[in-house]
């Protein structure tokens, strides 16, 4: 659910500040460092979730949200970018999030993380339990022997 969120929420909202602030001819604005960190740290929680040994279903889950947002949006582009909270009523920040993961799923990124992210799910090493190798008994050896 963290990994969903940072990339829907957070990945959005980093996007949509730095192409915002791409009109901006002064590279320290704060806005954009801001958006970078923030897109720096969303792909820092991903590269976790992808590389570490954490349960299948923490790539799973996002995967198959960020896939079938892409497939909507393959066959019914308005009924996907409907999703997408854009009514004036929503609070700024989820409106920018929201503009921003527009471009994500128009622009393909959502199609490559949401792969990036199941590929990971195909490893057998990550349905296995991590305790195996310790339920093994340790054998004593004499102290005088080589092996």
């Amino acid at each position: 659910m963290v990994v969903t969120a940072a990339v829907l929420a957070g990945g959005g909202w980093a996007v949509q500040q730095a192409a915002g602030s791409s009109v901006a001819t002064a590279p320290d604005s704060q806005t954009l460092w801001i958006a970078l960190g923030s897109m720096a740290a969303v792909g820092l929680v991903v590269g976790l979730v992808v590389a570490g040994r954490v349960s299948p279903l923490a790539t799973f889950l996002p995967s198959m949200v960020l896939l079938a947002w892409t497939v909507v949006y393959a066959l019914d582009v308005n009924r996907a970018l409907s999703f997408i909270p854009a009514e004036p009523s929503m609070h700024q920040l989820v409106r920018e999030a929201g503009a921003g993961a527009r471009t994500l799923l128009t622009t393909g990124v959502f199609a490559l993380l949401g792969v990036a992210l199941f590929i990971p799910v195909l490893m057998p090493s990550r349905w296995s339990r991590r305790d195996d190798d310790l339920d093994e008994e340790y054998e004593t050896t004499p102290e005088s022997s080589y092996y």
